[in-house]
This record gives C-alpha cells, structure tokens and sequence, in this order.
C-alpha cells in the first residue's frame, strides 16, 4: 500500500528540565533546560505514524515553519508552557501537480493554519475513492458524499454541532467522534478503548488514531475492528512522553 498525507506540518520541539525553585521576581518556576527532542508534527506526525505502520507514504504540506516549543517539568512531565511561533499562513498548495491514482488513500490532516481551504478539502474528497479527513477548522460546508471518513474530537464536534448532526443523519457511516481516554463515538454509540492505559502526553494522539484507523480500514479491517487498532494505537503514544509513533 501507499499513502498520500495532506495537510499544515510544524517543528515540534520538546525541552525537558527541572523546576526546583520559584523565581524571585515573579511567582514563576525557575526552569533549568537540560534535554531537547525535535520531531515533526501535525500532518507530519500522522506520516511517520503511518510508516511506522509499515505503510509507505508520502506527504505534500507547507513550507513555511510553523514552530511548536514546549517546556516540561523532567520530573513530572508537566507542561510548563508552550510557545507557537509562524502559526498561521496562507499557503495554497498545487493540488493539480498531485497524481491522485498512483496511491491507495489520501489522508488529510487539516489544522487550519492556511495550508488548506474549504474548497481544497472538497476537491481532493472528489479526486480519489479514499479518502480519511480529520480537521480543526469549523465545518459548516457541504461535504462530498464520497469522502471515506471523517475523525474528529468531541471538542471539534460541539464547535460544527449543528452541521454535524445533520451530516450524521446523511451520511451515519462516516463520522467517528474521538473522546480521549473514554473511547469514541460511532453511529451514536460509545466504543470504548479496549485497552486502559495511564497517559503521559496527550500530544499527538488524535494523529495516530487517525493514521491507526486509516491503515486498518485499507488492509481490509472492519470498521469497529479498525477503530479498536486505532485506539490500542493512540494508547500506545500517549504512554510515551512528547510527540511518539506506534513503534
């Protein structure tokens, strides 16, 4: 099989270290770096996922660099703050120098920071027959009948609720309602995670799910046997610190 990710990407940079003092001058922690990783994220972290899935894929994605930097207590792995640098551009890509048909499926990972309109989702929906969306923007278009899937958060959900609830009485087989560690919505019913694990990091596990699911539904799985993959997935990152992939 082979992927196509489309979507906003950034630098995710996490700088551990340790808090062991409160700042004279203001009622902040003293914060003393000692370690830093840097991965790719967004649309670039559901790519390595996919790979790490041992699926071979592509990814087209901004060029500017968004810059997500988080500082995080080494001892308790707590978020100390997070500071986003270039964090939203119009960036139109050339969806007409893509071949849609040397690829199994389109995964679109859509953060709405400028890379992707509306109009852009809808068009790529109606160039291939696989096509899995997971987006933050508001939805209150029409989407394709023919996109695949749509995975989103409980959050996402309330902020396009009017629209969705529509969409769920259209179009019932294609939504599917993340809602973190108590398991996801699907045809209004709760699956829950068939694993119970203890999270360290929420970072990126929307991601994995989304490339989890994608890699199942495509190697021929069920849809529910697909979304239990897809949660045993994003239960395996988010026992990891940072931004992790499945292996």
């Amino acid at each position: 099989m082979k992927f196509l990710v489309i979507g906003d990407s950034c630098t995710d940079t996490f700088i551990y270290g340790n808090c062991e003092r409160i700042c004279p001058e203001a009622p902040v922690p003293v914060f003393n770096p000692v370690r830093t990783i840097v991965t790719g994220g967004m649309s670039k972290n559901v790519q390595r996922n996919i790979q790490a899935l041992n699926v071979e894929c592509d990814i087209v994605t901004n060029d500017n660099n968004i810059l997500k930097t988080r500082y995080v207590d080494k001892k308790t792995n707590q978020m100390l703050l997070r500071v986003d640098e270039n964090d939203f551009k119009e960036e139109r890509f050339n969806i007409k120098s893509i071949d849609f048909s040397s690829y199994d499926a389109i995964v679109i990972s859509d953060y709405d920071k400028g890379f992707l309109h509306s109009m852009d989702i809808n068009f790529i929906c109606l160039k291939h027959d696989h096509v899995f969306l997971d987006t933050k923007r508001k939805i209150d278009w029409g989407l394709p009948a023919s996109l695949r899937y749509l995975k989103i958060n409980q959050y996402e959900y309330d902020n396009s609720k009017s629209h969705l609830m529509l969409l769920e009485e259209l179009l019932p087989d294609k939504l599917i309602v993340t809602r973190s560690g108590a398991g996801c919505m699907f045809r209004h019913k709760l699956i829950p995670p068939p694993v119970k694990v203890e999270a360290r990091d929420l970072s990126g596990a929307g991601d994995t799910f989304l490339a989890g699911f994608a890699v199942a539904i495509m190697r021929g799985d069920g849809v529910y046997k697909s979304i239990d993959f897809a949660q045993e997935c994003a239960a395996t990152v988010v026992a990891k610190r940072g931004v992790a992939t499945v292996s």
